[in-house]
């Protein structure tokens, strides 16, 4: 049996993605939050669902390991996969945004400092504008980074902001519109055409349905 191979991010993603699927049809009975298997199959034997870090959806789908993914956007912009963006799921939506103390100088002179889990993303913002940076690439608690004057800002996804509040720190710049994508892999988009617009169709009429 062929079939076809979804990635998905274990949390809020996926829990939100599983009920997407179910409202499309789309049932995974033997699917247990509390498991540690990382590959389970649906009811129709039709879709693999394989579980993965969120950083490397992206790159399981570029290389044919999955057919189909979902994925943050911010994944996307910081990894730059070779595939196919085909549908705004709008949901686990947040920004990006660049944030610091209130009254911090983005275009002081000499060179910017900033702390970041994206700094592909923080590079291409200050690019645009012109702004000589130099970034650390930091994987957890991002917020201490100015607090203990590790940089000068830090460029994160921000939700509610409030940790970033309490921590002492402001948004000084909203960068990009953050929320759950469908993402396909090139090849598979051809050979597998058939099977992934109807994926596709069906995930949309479960998204219309929620809608």
């Amino acid at each position: 049996m062929s079939y076809l191979t979804l990635a998905l991010a274990k949390g809020r993603t996926a829990e939100a993605s599983i009920n997407l699927l179910a409202n499309a049809g789309i049932h995974f009975s033997h699917l247990n939050e509390d498991s540690r298997k990382l590959v389970f199959y649906d009811d129709d034997s039709m879709i693999r669902l394989i579980f993965v870090k969120a950083v490397d959806v992206p790159t399981y789908v570029e290389n044919g390991a999955a057919d189909v993914g979902i994925v943050g956007k911010d994944n996307i912009i910081e990894e730059q996969p070779d595939i196919y963006e085909l549908l705004d799921l709008e949901f686990g939506q947040c920004h990006f945004a660049v944030a610091g103390f209130s009254g911090t100088n983005l275009h002081k002179d000499g060179t910017l400092t900033v702390a970041s889990k994206y700094p592909t993303a923080a590079e291409k913002h200050f690019n645009r504008q012109g702004i000589p940076i130099e970034t650390i690439k930091l994987n957890g608690s991002v917020e201490l980074a100015p607090v203990i004057g590790l940089a000068d800002v830090i460029v994160d996804i921000v939700e509610t902001g409030g940790t970033l509040r309490e921590n002492g720190l402001t948004i000084l710049e909203e960068m990009e519109a953050i929320s759950t994508r469908l993402i396909v892999n090139k090849a598979s988009f051809t050979t597998k055409s058939e099977r992934v617009h109807t994926f596709i169709n069906t995930l949309k009429k479960g998204w219309n349905d929620v809608s």
